[in-house]
């Protein structure tokens, strides 16, 4: 509890990146005037090309500021990408009811239930990306009844969301066995987090419970499942606990190497370290259309990984990814030459390092440093 009272100081005190429009929407869906909230990011108007993926919140108005506080907190330590966040605001008089409503026997949408699924799919969602730089990758995220009817769109074959936010969701009946199947069957990767707390009404956990094993059970590498049960909080408080994890759960292939991934997955291998960091960044491109410079720390990370392990001749392949991405910079000769030192040529390794003495200088790689390697080896 602690570090959650931590986690949200500092959400406070960290400067706000995002700006809020409220635009109003005329649906002819709804046949009514619907309020909308709209986030872009701070590089939005810097970068007139840049695309960036989207998160749609159903309770907008009590969602949006929480969400917001978790993705300015994850981009600026770099755990996120910057989003375009897009709010419906559903609760001036109680408007999420009839949203949301389904048939009592098939828990299939019905009446403005119906209207508001189409609203979203072929009014909304259209015009944002239309208006808006939006990415392919897209999010919708909601609370109870909210987040129940977000899995309505997995019901169509090409979904128009990736990733799915479901905290504590009032499911109706018979979801509980759709969603999974639905999970199985759409060909796309999906990422589905859902959570629930002790304190929720026995039913619905039981059926969120069910739920889960039945997706649990699901063997499927496009699938990137999370599923948190929360002790000692309020149906509402959980929300504040679910947000950052279903968040860092979706961007897990954005963040730069820590610690944990470092000693879980890096450190253990033996070969093909490299494949691992070129396979990190083409899943990011894959995923969620997002291309970035690799990581200066995560070239570290890889070095540390092939030192750890005294697989020297990985350096070749590093040193050849390095010059790939920064073809101008020392890196790639200093790598070759770190390897040839540790074999023991120091001829090679000195020319190696003379040649990184012409490139631009990078991170902590200087041409003093270079400099010293090659004085060094020369008295030797």
């Amino acid at each position: 509890m602690k570090k959650l009272v931590l986690f949200f100081v500092l959400l406070f005190v960290l400067p706000t990146f995002s700006q809020k429009e409220v635009e109003t929407f005329t649906s002819a869906r709804l046949g009514e005037v619907r309020e909308i909230t709209i986030s872009l990011p701070p590089s939005y108007t810097k970068d007139s090309k840049k695309k960036f993926p989207l998160v749609l919140l159903l309770d907008g108005d009590y969602l949006m500021d929480p969400f917001l506080g978790v993705l300015n907190y994850g981009t600026y330590f770099e755990d996120f990408p910057e989003v375009i966040v897009v709010g419906i605001t559903q609760n001036y008089n109680h408007e999420r009811d009839t949203d949301c409503q389904t048939e009592e026997a098939t828990g299939l949408p019905i009446g403005k239930g119906n209207h508001f699924f189409d609203f979203i799919g072929m009014e909304l969602m259209p015009y944002i990306t239309k208006k808006y730089r939006v990415a392919p990758f897209k999010i919708i995220a909601g609370h109870d009844i909210t987040a129940a009817f977000a899995n309505f769109f997995l019901y169509k074959d090409n979904p128009v969301f990736d990733a799915y936010i479901s905290m504590s969701p009032e499911l109706p009946v018979g979801m509980e066995e759709q969603v999974p199947d639905r999970l199985q069957l759409v060909e796309k990767p999906i990422f589905y987090y859902q959570s629930v707390c002790d304190s929720d009404i026995k039913q619905m956990q039981e059926k969120i419970k069910l739920l889960d094993e039945q997706v649990k059970v699901l063997n499927k590498p496009t699938l990137y499942y999370k599923f948190d049960e929360f002790n000692n909080q309020s149906h509402y408080s959980m929300v504040l606990s679910s947000i950052p994890s279903a968040l860092y759960h979706i961007f897990s292939f954005y963040r730069p190497i820590s610690p944990s991934e470092f000693l879980e997955k890096i450190a253990p291998m033996t070969e093909n370290q490299t494949t691992y960091l070129i396979n990190k960044y083409e899943m990011l491109d894959k995923l969620f259309s997002i291309k970035i410079a690799v990581r200066l720390t995560d070239f570290k990370a890889i070095e540390r990984g092939i030192l750890i392990t005294s697989n020297l001749q990985e350096f070749e392949n590093l040193a050849a990814y390095a010059k790939k991405v920064y073809p101008k910079s020392m890196l790639s000769d200093y790598y070759l030459g770190v390897m040839n030192e540790k074999i023991g040529l120091l001829e090679r390794a000195k020319k190696f390092y003379k040649d990184a003495y012409s490139k631009e200088p990078i991170g902590d790689l200087t041409k003093e440093m270079m400099m010293n390697k090659i004085y060094e080896y020369k008295e030797q």
